[in-house]
């Protein structure tokens, strides 16, 4: 990323190929990247910290270590792992041949899936996990509502909360996307452009709403899940809810709560980037035992950066973008 602005800040270079420089490090041969949506806002809005450019996109990657620090002690060099780490401004991100990073950020990935697969799920299914079992509290037999189902995030959320035995809801924009949902274990789906999303909830709970509402999309479907959620019910969105009154959630007595996966990265908290590799170990179990699958829609080149990003930003996408490195 050269400058702020359009994809046409984004630039294929050659850049010096990082060394190890503390003893809890590893260096990573970066085998492929997802593309997230924080990567095209980083690209328009400029990077979170007062570094100067260029710098390297990309928070997922999934690759193998080819050196180990001296004080590295719970990974080798040939050991094949997954993270989320970088690509905010200060770190180097993921579009890139290597990387180095402290080896308390990475976890050993699934050994069932390939390294495209991998790169595409870190972000997304630490986001869904704690939106839905942490700050959610999603019970078995509970209803949840989840907002674009077919989206990277949305589509690990409806898996997450059937292994947890919840019902689960979701709204998509097409036909296509609904089977795509139900194929992944969604009780209900609702073509947003073709129905009224809340009376649709209120006829699929009988009045009641959903327990819980997980809004991955903000704006307006914020101020409608006000309305779809129970009364005494939760509602976590990722995004900036901005002006809006909240007394109709008031008078619901709602919980509502913000989830962004990217605190411990931006802030280096030790406790809870511990919390975050604990998540991809449990995921990576359920994967494992053939419980929890990522779509990867586009695998895209190095080259195609560029591309990958306007697929993000002309939105609705069906699962993830990777980039195979």
């Amino acid at each position: 990323m050269t400058a702020t602005g359009s994809t046409e800040c984004l630039q294929l270079a050659n850049i010096d190929e990082p060394e190890i420089t503390s003893p809890t490090e590893v260096k990573i041969k970066i085998k492929a990247a997802s593309i997230n949506p924080i990567d095209t806002k980083v690209r328009r809005k400029g990077s979170f910290y007062q570094q100067g450019l260029p710098i390297v996109l990309g928070c997922d990657g999934a690759g193998e270590i080819i050196a180990t620090g001296a004080d590295v002690t719970d990974y080798k060099i040939g050991d094949e792992i997954w993270f989320c780490h970088g690509g905010l401004g200060k770190e180097q991100g993921n579009y890139a041949e290597y990387t180095v990073i402290d080896s308390r950020w990475i976890a050993l990935k699934p050994k069932n899936i390939t390294f495209v697969e991998a790169a595409a799920l870190p972000l997304v299914l630490i986001t869904a996990y704690s939106a839905l079992f942490e700050k959610g509290k999603l019970q078995e037999n509970e209803t949840v509502l989840i907002h674009a189902g077919a989206g990277g995030v949305g589509h690990v959320a409806i898996q997450l909360a059937k292994l947890k035995g919840a019902k689960v809801i979701t709204t998509v924009s097409s036909k296509e996307k609904a089977n795509f949902c139900q194929s992944l274990g969604a009780d209900h789906t609702i073509i947003y452009k073709d129905n009224n999303v809340i009376e649709q909830i209120n006829l699929l709970t009988n009045g009641q709403g959903a327990d819980l509402v997980f809004d991955t999309v903000g704006g307006d479907t914020f101020k409608q899940s006000i309305a779809c959620a129970a009364y005494f019910g939760r509602l976590i969105t990722l995004l900036d809810p901005g002006e809006i009154s909240l007394a109709d959630a008031r008078l619901k007595n709602l919980m509502i709560g913000l989830e962004l996966m990217l605190t411990p990265l931006l802030k280096q908290l030790e406790g809870a980037r511990d919390k975050h590799i604990s998540i991809l170990n449990q995921c990576a179990q359920w994967i494992e035992q053939g419980n929890l699958k990522v779509t990867v829609s586009n695998i895209l080149t190095l080259e195609q950066v560029i591309e990958g990003h306007s697929k993000i930003e002309q939105g609705h996408n069906t699962g993830k973008i990777v980039i195979n490195i």
